[in-house]
């Protein structure tokens, strides 16, 4: 028991001092590692003040490099603007030291300008004084002439005037008279001449039109084709063009008859195209019809450019161009009017170079001289004055616009180049065979056949067919009826009777279709 009771005090004492010794040590280790740190603090606090010294100094050194790099460029800048300073003034004192100099040379100009002046009236001076002892002396030479010829100086200056102009006038009739009789022996040869040589150096065909236009096909089968069943083609293609077609024995022909050349032309044409696409049927006809009437006009300002071109006439407005496309589908008396027309250009050209005019207008307003002939409106003028006025309009030279418009004596003539015009268009119209006056005639009572018809209310379309004896009315069918349709065609037959003179009878043959169009969406 008591050794037990020693062995815990022993260990007791032992802990004790264990815990002693063990907190002794830690006081220690502790107090080791606290000297440790503060000389870590310390290393770290120096080495830290070492680099801000460096970090000061390197910027102390950044900064003073700046401080040099601007100071430099500070004093180069001032150097070049002190440069440039120096030189404006070097060329301000060049600048001046050259007006100096001008101002010592105007002033030496002027110096010598008044010696000039000052020698120039000195001489003026003695001009004076030997023009005063000149007149003394004619004065004197005259009084001794009066003296010696018993008359004063007026009376002899007027005797004088007198015997020179009797002698001037007696030579001046001599010579008139000498120049009349040499014009009257050569004046009647020179004008032959210059006609002769004028229609000589023209060589132009004739140009008569007739009222029908042949067509050619390749064969006889397709005759066929454009008649259609029943004639429904051939009607179709009469209806919408105006004209006659007429399908007959002739081999591999078929003939188109109508007064009106552009209404030919259109059925020719049309004619063409529904023999190349191959359908031909009253929808399709119209339908190429319908496409053909543009593209004739487009051929008429082609045809006007064309012709423009080959006559070497520039600066034309575009509407006279068309105009004269518009010639090639006209004819006066038979003789197509564009033909006609550069016929009368080339004549004057011509006869002006040989009387020495300006061939150039003589050349335009050849060509423009019928420009009335095709203007489309109904007027009550003359075609001249409707053609000096579209000439006008269109800013021709008044030269021109005076020549078209008395080439036949409407206005009277201005200028050299109006007779020239009315010549030449008579030469080019009297020529044999030039002209028929039947056509023209002809032509006049299908149009005025063709207004009377149109004047009644509701008709469309009127066409004069078969050289006048038949006159076909398209009526519009929504205003129109069919009792109404009959009445028309006796109303219309009626007025013809009345108003127009004609051989034979004329057939009026009023047509009205019915057409129902709807469209499927």
């Amino acid at each position: 028991m008591a050794d037990t009771l020693i062995f815990i005090i022993i260990g007791a004492v032992a802990l004790v001092l264990g815990v002693v010794i063990g907190r002794m040590l830690a006081s220690k280790a502790s107090k080791v590692k606290e000297q440790e740190l503060e000389e870590k603090a310390k290393m770290i606090i120096k080495e830290a003040e070492i680099s801000a010294e460096n970090i000061k100094k390197d910027k102390i050194l950044e900064a003073k490099e700046k401080f040099l790099k601007l100071k430099s460029e500070f004093e180069e800048d001032a150097n070049r603007k002190k440069n440039l300073i120096i030189t404006n003034e070097n060329k301000l004192k060049q600048k001046e030291q050259h007006l100096n100099k001008e101002f010592e040379k105007v002033n030496r100009k002027e110096s010598e300008l008044d010696e000039l002046k000052e020698k120039l009236s000195t001489q003026l001076e003695v001009v004076n004084h030997k023009k005063v002892e000149l007149d003394k002396f004619n004065q004197q030479k005259v009084s001794i002439l009066e003296k010696i010829s018993n008359l004063t100086a007026d009376e002899a200056r007027e005797q004088l005037i007198e015997t020179l102009k009797d002698e001037a006038s007696s030579k001046a009739s001599s010579f008139i008279k000498d120049i009349i009789e040499e014009a009257k022996l050569t004046a009647t040869k020179e004008a032959k001449k210059i006609v002769v040589e004028s229609i000589q150096r023209t060589a132009t065909e004739h140009a008569i039109e007739n009222c029908v236009s042949i067509f050619n096909i390749e064969s006889d089968d397709i005759k066929g084709k454009i008649i259609g069943r029943e004639g429904r083609n051939i009607r179709a293609l009469e209806a919408a063009t105006g004209v006659e077609i007429i399908v007959d024995d002739t081999p591999e022909a078929i003939i188109i008859s109508g007064f009106d050349p552009v209404r030919r032309e259109i059925a020719r044409l049309s004619l063409h195209r529904l023999v190349v696409d191959g359908r031909i049927h009253p929808a399709r006809i119209e339908e190429i019809v319908s496409k053909t009437k543009k593209n004739i006009d487009e051929e008429i300002i082609e045809i006007g450019e064309r012709t423009v071109i080959d006559l070497g006439i520039h600066g034309l407005h575009p509407e006279l161009i068309k105009m004269v496309g518009r010639m090639r589908f006209r004819s006066s008396y038979g003789q197509n009017l564009l033909q006609h027309s550069r016929e009368v250009a080339n004549l004057c050209a011509t006869m002006a170079s040989e009387l020495g005019l300006n061939p150039k207008h003589a050349k335009r307003a050849g060509l423009l001289h019928d420009i009335g002939k095709v203007w489309p409106e109904e007027a009550e003028k003359p075609h001249a004055i409707i053609g000096m006025e579209l000439a006008q309009k269109y800013k021709e030279h008044p030269v021109i616009c005076n020549a078209i418009g008395a080439h036949h004596d409407e206005i009277e003539m201005t200028h050299l180049l109006s007779p020239i015009v009315q010549a030449c268009d008579a030469i080019s119209g009297a020529r044999p065979g030039a002209r028929r006056e039947v056509m023209e005639s002809y032509i006049k009572r299908l149009k005025e056949l063709e207004a009377l018809a149109l004047s009644f209310d509701g008709v469309h379309k009127c066409y004069a067919i078969q050289a006048g004896r038949e006159l076909r009315v398209m009526v519009d069918a929504d205003n129109v009826t069919d009792e109404r349709a009959g009445q028309l065609s006796f109303d219309i037959s009626q007025k013809i009777e009345k108003d127009m003179q004609y051989p034979g009878q004329i057939k009026v043959t009023v047509i009205r279709e019915m057409r129902s169009v709807s469209y499927a969406k």
